[in-house]
């Protein structure tokens, strides 16, 4: 069981790097939001397709019977249906409201993962995750202390919505497993490009001497910044917790600030510093007491 776990740790932490390089890629697309994101999933779900050699499946299969798993499909479609919503309502609640206060209220995730993965998955929680979600939150907190603004109230309402959706997301993942999780991808950047379509219709590519570095970044945020990463994800989340996937994905607003120091040349502050170090470590004291063996328990 540890073997495996450790063998879907390593593919998340490589999603998280990946997905972190967002904030820096964004910069070099002068475009319309809504066709960014239309458009990176468009791109993502030809870079899947071709890592995974097919193309994706619109129901999930009795492994016995070969035919249709109606709750499977449905758990597929959830899955979908919550990760297209996450990145909608994140791009939305950007516009809305701070940044910071939209990645902050994104990253409420492992509340819903604690509430209700006992129920849907039968994980149950241990006393030290309840402890590091409260220990997370408050890193969080600090991390995002300079930028923290009170925003308008629809963002940040539509942020907390995407935190739901990415908790609720990252449950369907954990049930589906090897039986959907990349289809449940593929699906949902199939969804994102439909509804980003038509301000890829309205707008159309950017002109002039911006085109160069908007395709060059629009094909970096596909190819890199999401594609590979949905692979990354459904892979990982097949061996490794629900909530352990969850902190893991934290990589991503942790090392958000570590690009833009080194491409941007701006510094972070003391308070991003000090609550990075909080939410690692209580994300590695979580996993040292986790599993550190306890007498009479196998």
């Amino acid at each position: 069981m540890k073997s495996s776990s450790a063998g879907g740790v390593l593919p998340l932490v490589f999603c998280a790097l990946l997905w972190s390089t967002g904030g820096v890629l964004v910069k070099l697309v002068d475009w319309n939001p809504f066709a960014i994101a239309g458009t990176r999933s468009f791109i993502g779900l030809c870079t899947v397709c071709v890592m995974l050699r097919r193309l994706p499946s619109f129901i999930v299969r009795d492994e016995e019977t070969g035919r249709c798993d109606r709750s499977g499909t449905l758990f597929l479609y959830l899955a979908a249906v919550c990760y297209a919503g996450t990145m909608i309502l994140y791009i939305t609640a950007n516009k809305l409201t701070t940044a910071a206060n939209t990645i902050l209220l994104q990253y409420t995730d492992p509340i819903y993962i604690i509430l209700f993965s006992p129920l849907i998955l039968g994980e149950k929680n241990r006393k030290s995750d309840y402890i590091t979600v409260a220990g997370v939150v408050a890193g969080m907190v600090l991390f995002f202390a300079d930028g923290l603004g009170s925003g308008r109230m629809l963002g940040n309402v539509l942020a907390a919505l995407s935190g739901t959706t990415w908790g609720f997301c990252t449950i369907f993942m954990r049930k589906l497993r090897r039986r959907g999780s990349q289809d449940a991808f593929m699906l949902s950047h199939i969804m994102t490009f439909l509804a980003g379509l038509p301000f890829i219709v309205m707008y159309g590519l950017p002109r002039g001497p911006v085109l160069i570095s908007s395709c060059a970044g629009l094909f970096l945020l596909g190819v890199f910044q999401i594609g590979i990463p949905s692979v990354l994800y459904a892979r990982g989340i097949e061996n490794v917790r629900a909530l352990s996937a969850s902190f893991i994905s934290m990589i991503e607003p942790l090392m958000n600030p570590v690009w833009v120091l080194l491409f941007m040349k701006e510094v972070p502050s003391v308070w991003t510093g000090v609550g990075g170090a909080v939410i690692l470590g209580c994300i590695i004291a979580r996993e040292v007491v986790q599993r550190r063996p306890v007498s009479g328990k196998k």
